[in-house]
């Protein structure tokens, strides 16, 4: 399942590309101001909450935005189905971060017999 609708124009939970200029990814809990794991009834407060306050007077794409967050939000299969996806892209997220501090860790000495033998002489002569 598509974490955003495809043709609305959100953008889900996806791997950035580095090369790329970085961009604020937004879940459908961030469009209506919630956590994840908001009840049925907090999700339909929020959405009138945001709906009173845009009152006509934002963008077309963000009002498409926030009725699609709803929409999926307030169904529960749908609900279901995307918050997996969220915890998918989440534990993808945190593998990849492990894993590049894993191979940054392997770069640094671990043991005092690790230090290259020019360091240890220049730091033996600054100790004396």
């Amino acid at each position: 399942m598509d974490v955003a609708a495809s043709g609305s124009g959100a953008i889900g939970p996806k791997a950035c590309d580095m090369n790329k200029e970085a961009s604020v990814l937004y879940t459908h809990y961030d469009y209506l101001e919630l956590p994840p794991g908001a009840s049925p009834a907090r999700i339909e407060a929020a959405y009138q909450l945001v709906k009173q306050r845009l009152n006509g007077h934002s963008d077309e794409k963000l009002v498409r935005l926030i009725h699609e967050a709803y929409s999926v939000l307030s169904d529960p299969g749908r609900r279901h189905d995307y918050d997996a996806v969220l915890r998918q892209a989440a534990e993808q997220a945190d593998a990849e971060l492990k894993a590049t501090l894993d191979a940054k860790a392997k770069g640094f000495p671990r043991y005092v017999q690790d230090v290259p033998r020019p360091l240890v002489a220049a730091m033996a002569a600054w100790a004396a």
